[in-house]
Parts: structure tokens; C-alpha cells; sequence
């Protein structure tokens, strides 16, 4: 059995998952022959669609449901390691993934799927019982605001306002975005339009055009803009989007394997260009598409499939692998328990409503969905 090689993924959010369930269920992943090594801080899945609501709000005790123990999702064919990668290396038939804890880790195959770092009360630490804390210590400082900015106008801004207003409607809540509209330009004007009516609809002001550097609220309760607007803050919330989490890529690669904002440089078939044994996927990677947890529906089949040619055939090979094309691009805009808007990149571009958006994420979050997705656990009470 020692004889046998790894492929270790360096991840456990959902990119990195849904890599270990595709490999662990493929008929091909020959456990007799292969190990596979999922490595994760976390001894537990995170659901990010509920992590705004649960920062809101103890209602539902949400936390209970969006941390998933891993248990046994791969059904024996993987091994869950609970550690913090502190560097890899890589050589001509694979590499050596080392542990903060110093041990070492040979890999034949590497798959890196580090995620997004965030701020705020997205920032979330790596122990459950911290976690649990971080989120009891927003709730608190939110409860005992009462005039709200928040900082970037993406899906981040729009669902944090559209809860607190759904359980704090009396609070002055404020919007702050840099672009004249909400979101970004990937998504057309009718669906950003639509949009800032739904969450203007719940009392929030939405400012457009206007940047803020600092969260930090000034000695008389204002936050300024930086062309000079202000806007009384007693708590100022970065809802910007994420920074790839790729210090580790470039510490053990070099700069070269980055792109200028810090993304991961791959090819189609999701190897990363001049490293034909190390895979990546996820928020992480340069693709122009929008950053999101459902991408892993396209980039996991491709990796998965692209691994299992590289066992077989070595990475030096070209013959067999697939290619990944991109996705359409989709995003359901929870505005609180009850309302949103939903955009579906095909045909004319398909924008749907609160009826919509209430059935398949508003009400529960797609927290069942994702716990069958993957065969996750439920934490013990």
C-alpha cells in the first residue's frame, strides 16, 4: 500500500469538495493504486450562501447547519487531513506538500483549490467553537447599530442589506458602491436595474459612484467618501468581494505562476501553465467569469477527468484531456428571507423575481442542496 501515489488536493471548500467526490466516485480512481488526500484547516465544510444571514442573525441557528462535517463523503476511496499547507514543491514525477505541522505529503498529482480571502464578518476563523464566537460578536455589534454603511455594491452588499433590513427594518441602513450601477458589467442593465429597485424597495439608501477606503467610522459618527461625501456611520461593514488566496502559489511557484491581481495562471484543461501535475480551480484561478461557488459544477468534471488521464498516461500527455469552455453565467441575489432577483445567462438573458429567488435560495439557502450535493454531515448538538 505505500507504493501507492497521492493526489492531494489542497482545499476544503467547495471547489476542492467537489473535486474529492468526483475522483472518490469515479469507477476509474483505482484505490488499490492511488491515495486521496483531501488537506483542509477546517475538519468541517462551510456553506457559503448562508454565511450573510447567519452573521445577521441567531433566528433559524443557522450555524448548526452550514458547518458540514466531511464524516466519510468519500465513501473510504479518501482521507480528510485537517492541517494548514505551509509550502509545496515540485519535481518531475510529482512534488511534496508540507504541513505548518512539518509533515510531508508526496503527490503525484496536485490540486489546489485555496479559495478567497474576506473581510469582515465573512473572515471567518478555523475552529468551530471561534467560529461560533466570530458570529455571536456580529450579531451583537449589529443589534446595537443603528446607522449602517456597507461597503461595495456586489452580491455580497445587496444580500447583507437585504437582511438587515428584513430583521432590523428600522435601522438606517447604507449601500456605498463605486460603479453607477450595482454588481458589474458582466450582467446587463435590466437585471442591475432591477436590482437597485428590489433592495431600494426595503428602505436602504444606495449610493452609486462613491468610494470608501476606510471602515472605520470617524470620532463624530460619519464615514467619508473619498471625493468628500459623508454619511453617518455608527458601523461601517466591508462587503467588498474576495481576494485570491494565492500567497502559498507564489511562495512555492514564484510570482511567474500569477497573474498581476493574483490569480492562478492555468490552461483550458485547468493545469497550470508549465506545471502539467499541478491543477487548480475555483475563485482562485484567472478565468473571466464571475467568482462563484456554483462554477464548481464546471471546473470539478474537468479537473477530476484531467486527473485521472494524467494517472494514467503521465503529465507529460495531451492525448485525452478535456478542455473547460466556461459557464453561463448565473447568480440568484437574495434580497432577506422573502425577496430577490435571478439572472440566467442564456437565450435573452432570463431575469426572474422574489418567487423565484424565494424557492430555490432566499427561504432555505440551498443548504439541503448542497449537504446531499456532496454527502456532508450535520454537526452533533
Amino acid at each position: 500500500m505505500s507504493s501507492r501515489k497521492n493526489v492531494v488536493i489542497v482545499g476544503g471548500g467547495p471547489f476542492g469538495a467537489s473535486v474529492a467526490k468526483g475522483l472518490s466516485s469515479a469507477s476509474s480512481f483505482d484505490t488499490t493504486r492511488y491515495r486521496l488526500i483531501l488537506v483542509t484547516p477546517r475538519p468541517f465544510f462551510v456553506h457559503l450562501p448562508a454565511l450573510i444571514r447567519t452573521a445577521v442573525t441567531s433566528a433559524g441557528s443557522l450555524e448548526d447547519e452550514i458547518l458540514m462535517p466531511y464524516d466519510d463523503f468519500m465513501k473510504g476511496k479518501g482521507e480528510v487531513k485537517v492541517g494548514t499547507v505551509a509550502s509545496f514543491s515540485e519535481g518531475k514525477e510529482g512534488g511534496e506538500v508540507v504541513l505548518q505541522s512539518g509533515e510531508k505529503i508526496p503527490y503525484s498529482v496536485l490540486v489546489l483549490t485555496p479559495g478567497s480571502i474576506w473581510e469582515g464578518p465573512l473572515n471567518l476563523p478555523e475552529s468551530e467553537s471561534d467560529i461560533r464566537r466570530h458570529f455571536g460578536t456580529w450579531r451583537q455589534t449589529i443589534e446595537k447599530a443603528n446607522d449602517i454603511v456597507l461597503v461595495g455594491g456586489g452580491s455580497v452588499g445587496i444580500e447583507f442589506a437585504g437582511e438587515l433590513k428584513d430583521f432590523y427594518p428600522t435601522k438606517h441602513v447604507t449601500l456605498v458602491h463605486g460603479q453607477h450601477q450595482l454588481l458589474n458589467s458582466t450582467y446587463p442593465d435590466r437585471y442591475r436595474d432591477a436590482l437597485l429597485r428590489r433592495v431600494r424597495k426595503t428602505g436602504t439608501d444606495v449610493v452609486l459612484g462613491e468610494y470608501i477606503d476606510s471602515t472605520e467610522p470617524s470620532e463624530d459618527g460619519t464615514i467619508t467618501t473619498r471625493d468628500g461625501k459623508h454619511f453617518r456611520a455608527d458601523l461601517v461593514i466591508p462587503t467588498r468581494g474576495g481576494r485570491p488566496n494565492t500567497a502559498l502559489v507564489s511562495a512555492s511557484l514564484g510570482a511567474n505562476a500569477l497573474t498581476s491581481t493574483g490569480h492562478i495562471k492555468v490552461q483550458p484543461t485547468l493545469q497550470l501553465t508549465g506545471h502539467p501535475q499541478i491543477f487548480a480551480g475555483g475563485d482562485a484561478i484567472e478565468w473571466k467569469e464571475q467568482k462563484q461557488a456554483g462554477k464548481a459544477r464546471g471546473h470539478a468534471p474537468i479537473i477530476v477527468e484531467n486527473v485521472l488521464n494524467v494517472l494514467t498516461k503521465g503529465a507529460g500527455t495531451t492525448e485525452g484531456l478535456v478542455f473547460y469552455k466556461g459557464s453561463t453565467e448565473m447568480i440568484i441575489t437574495t434580497v432577506g428571507r422573502s425577496g430577490g432577483v435571478s439572472y440566467f445567462g442564456f437565450l435573452w438573458g432570463i431575469v426572474l423575481g422574489d418567487w423565484f429567488s424565494r424557492l430555490i435560495k432566499s427561504k432555505g439557502l440551498v443548504i439541503e442542496m448542497s449537504r446531499g450535493n456532496l454527502g456532508l454531515g450535520r454537526l452533533q448538538k
